[in-house]
C-alpha cells in the first residue's frame, strides 16, 4: 500500500512560530529579572496546556500586571512572527506532492484562525486539502492521536498510507499513536527536546527530496 497523503504539523514545522513565541516570553522574564528555562517551556510545545508562563513568572517574581505583561508579550511576538517565512524545503514538498497527486493536510493543536492567518500572509492556503485544528479543545490536542485520526478520516486514507511531519515530542507521540510513519524536523527550540520516537529525524526537509522519502516510507 503506497503513500497517498502528507500530514503536516503547523507551528514550528511549516513556519517556525516556536522560536518567536519562546523568545518573546524570555524577554518578559528578563524584564522581571528572571529566566525561563527551555525544559519548562517544552511542556507547552505542540499542545494545549502543560505550562502557564504567567503563573511560573509569578512563582519566581511575585505578582505582576498580567494583562499588561501579556499585551506587551503578544505585541513583541507578532512583530517577530511577521518576518517568519516557510521553513526550508516546505514549498518543494508541497509542490512535489501536488505533482504526484498526494493529498495534504495541516494537523495542529493551534486554532483554525491562527493557521489561516499565517497561510494567508504566506499565500499558501491553496496547498492543503484539509486543515484540522484543536481550536482550544485540550481533549483533542496532541499528544493525543485525535487530530491525526480526524485528518486520516477526512482525507479518506489509512494510517499506512500517510506520512506525518512534526517538530515536537508531543506531535511525534500523537502521530505515532495514530499509527503513522513520522518524520521529525526540529527547529531551534525543539532540537534538544528528544525526538527519538520518530521513524526519521531530518535537520531540514530540504535535506531529503520527497521522492526519496516516499521510497523509504514505502
Amino acid at each position: 500500500m503506497g503513500i497517498r497523503a502528507l500530514l503536516f504539523d503547523f507551528d514550528g514545522l511549516i513556519v517556525d512560530t516556536e522560536t518567536p513565541s519562546f523568545a518573546s516570553w524570555q524577554e518578559v522574564y528578563r524584564e522581571h529579572g528572571e529566566k525561563l528555562p527551555l525544559e519548562r517551556w517544552a511542556a507547552i510545545v505542540g499542545t494545549i496546556g502543560g505550562f502557564e508562563p504567567l503563573d511560573y513568572l509569578e512563582e519566581l517574581h511575585g505578582p505582576v500586571d498580567r494583562e499588561a505583561v501579556k499585551a506587551r508579550r503578544d505585541e513583541h511576538e507578532i512583530s517577530l512572527l511577521e518576518i517568519e517565512e516557510l521553513r526550508p524545503g516546505v514549498v518543494e514538498y508541497l509542490e512535489e506532492a501536488q505533482r504526484l497527486g498526494l493529498k495534504t493536510a495541516i494537523v495542529s493543536s493551534s486554532t483554525q484562525q491562527w493557521v489561516n492567518r499565517h497561510l494567508a500572509r504566506l499565500e499558501r492556503a491553496e496547498h492543503f486539502d484539509e486543515i484540522v485544528t484543536a481550536d482550544l479543545d485540550q481533549g483533542r490536542a496532541k499528544p493525543r492521536p485525535t487530530l491525526y485520526l480526524e485528518a486520516l478520516d477526512r482525507l479518506g486514507v489509512s494510517a499506512a498510507e500517510a506520512i506525518a511531519f512534526e517538530d515536537s515530542p508531543n506531535g511525534v507521540k500523537a502521530a505515532k499513536a495514530a499509527g503513522i510513519f513520522t518524520v521529525a524536523v526540529p527547529n531551534g527550540v525543539t532540537a534538544s527536546l528528544g525526538l527519538d520516537e520518530a521513524d526519521l529525524v531530518l535537520p531540514s526537509l530540504a535535506d531529503l527530496p520527497l521522492r526519496e522519502l516516499l521510497q523509504r516510507a514505502n
